[in-house]
């Protein structure tokens, strides 16, 4: 073991220490919402928020269906260095007029949330514990892609991702960085230009990747978002084309993106890793598998990918008061497959089948450890409402909405001021279909996927606005927090 991963883990020690003392006076628990690109962390979090201060619909989240949810309200975060998350802006998108989506995670940020319930035991009645401080923790979905990177040495990266590079979906899009690498020998003295260059077109390759929905498979993350790193040496390297394992001389491009590789590691990576996601308690992970599948087979292959990869850093358990102090675990894990308002009520029990046999191998080794696991279809907010179309003599189960104007089906492009009744399609009864039907029997299971504005919130009691529609927002709150709140 390093010197200075020993010292991180004494450090990390003293500061569950001490947050373990707090929580004895006032119980604390740090739920880490993440997901990939597109899975709508932000709306979620928004949501959540705005249906526990406003005293939203809630029928399956216990403490408040029992009448035991005396009040919830915001306060100041633990953390000074940790920017607060935007609350107040992303709901003012969302109930203006007219309603848009608000921007999503960008950067990491964090907001405190404190519940206020009548607590069952005597014990907890006797000494006043009828709080618990809820500390929402959000970060872009990239951010989680550089997780594995922390196991993997320069070479292995650089293989793997010239590899992937080369698959089919994405060897066209990777030309321009392909043609230079073809060009450059790696053993060559470096020059900063030349490695800007390489840098900048692999950058782009990531970005046309992004664009095209499966950027959950190609690390760094940063690369998508480096904020206030943008152009530091730590954030300009790229994979090279040699066998791996390759030695190569001080001075070389070679050397010199091996170091740059390993500072981001050490300068990015792992205070992200220490400081945020290791001292998660609880963890939400959203998952856009109506995307993935309606990307088709590649697309939601990548997605499973990309899932197993992530949450192999995990740290998966049932806690004690010692795991509480030494080595923090993640008790309950939900995953949770969103826009399930895209979908008829009716397939949702099938989504859900499929994110369990997307996440299986995950779910079997968190529950191993004693981890509770859970999954659930969920909109954050929903955009639609159901009902029936006559197609053909059929009558068939669709979901109405207004589409967002440039928004494509077939040969149709909508304008955004109309509403339309849409059949998404259906998924198959058994996962395992998936895993074995031929590409073009797979196609026939696609569905029909597209963006719809948000809906127009009505007025609640005082002239204060109503609260977001949802779908299982409230089965999700009871997973994570339900039992803390008895």
């Amino acid at each position: 073991m390093k010197a200075s991963d020993l010292t991180g883990l004494t450090v990390e020690a003293l500061r569950n220490a001490g947050a373990f003392a707090r929580n004895l006076a006032q119980p604390a628990i740090r739920l880490g919402v993440t997901g990939l690109s597109r899975a709508g962390k932000t709306v979620f979090i928004t949501s959540l928020i705005h249906n526990l201060l406003t005293g939203g619909r809630l029928p399956f989240f216990d403490p408040a269906a029992q009448g035991r949810l005396r009040r919830a309200y915001l306060e100041p975060q633990p953390d000074d260095d940790v920017p607060r998350f935007d609350y107040e802006r992303h709901l003012g998108d969302l109930l203006g007029s007219p309603p848009r989506w608000p921007r999503s995670t960008r950067a990491l940020s964090q907001l405190r949330l404190t519940l206020e319930f009548e607590p069952r035991g005597f014990l907890d009645r006797a000494l006043g514990r009828n709080k618990l401080h809820v500390d929402i923790v959000d970060y872009p979905g990239e951010w989680l892609l550089d997780l594995p990177l922390l196991n993997q040495t320069y070479s292995a990266w650089s293989a793997r991702e010239m590899e992937m590079s080369r698959e089919e979906g994405r060897k066209g899009l990777a030309k321009d960085w392909h043609k230079l690498l073809a060009d450059l020998n790696p053993l060559d003295d470096a020059g900063e230009g030349t490695a800007r260059n390489v840098s900048e077109l692999f950058t782009a390759y990531l970005r046309k990747c992004r664009e095209m929905g499966d950027a959950a498979v190609v690390p760094p993350g940063r690369f998508l978002m480096p904020g206030e790193l943008e152009g530091s040496p730590a954030l300009t390297f790229s994979p090279l084309d040699l066998p791996e394992g390759t030695v190569s001389p001080n001075g070389s491009l070679h050397a010199m993106m091996e170091r740059r590789f390993e500072a981001y590691k050490s300068h990015i990576v792992k205070p992200f890793f220490r400081n945020h996601f290791s001292r998660l308690d609880r963890q939400i992970v959203l998952v856009d598998a109506l995307g993935a599948l309606n990307g088709g087979a590649d697309a939601l292959r990548d997605l499973e990918r990309a899932l197993a990869e992530i949450l192999k850093c995990f740290r998966p358990g049932a806690n004690s008061w010692l795991s509480g102090i030494l080595y923090r675990r993640i008790d309950r894990i939900l995953f949770a497959a969103t826009k399930a308002d895209h979908l008829h009520h009716s397939s949702h029990d099938r989504l859900e089948a499929i994110v369990r046999k997307l996440m299986r191998g995950p779910i079997e080794r968190a529950e191993s450890l004693n981890a509770k696991v859970g999954v659930v279809a969920l909109a954050g907010i929903r955009a639609t409402r159901e009902g029936e179309a006559r197609v053909d003599g059929a009558t068939l189960p669709c979901i109405f909405g207004y589409p967002l104007a440039g928004e494509k089906i077939d040969s149709r492009t909508f304008d955004g001021t109309e509403e339309y009744g849409i059949f998404p399609g259906d998924l198959p009864e058994d996962p395992d279909d998936l895993a074995h039907l031929e590409r073009a029997k797979f196609e026939s299971h696609q569905i029909q996927i597209v963006r719809f504005r948000p809906p127009e919130i009505s007025p609640g009691g005082n002239g204060k606005p109503g609260s977001l529609p949802h779908i299982r927002l409230d089965r999700a709150l009871n997973f994570l927090l339900g039992d803390r709140l008895k």
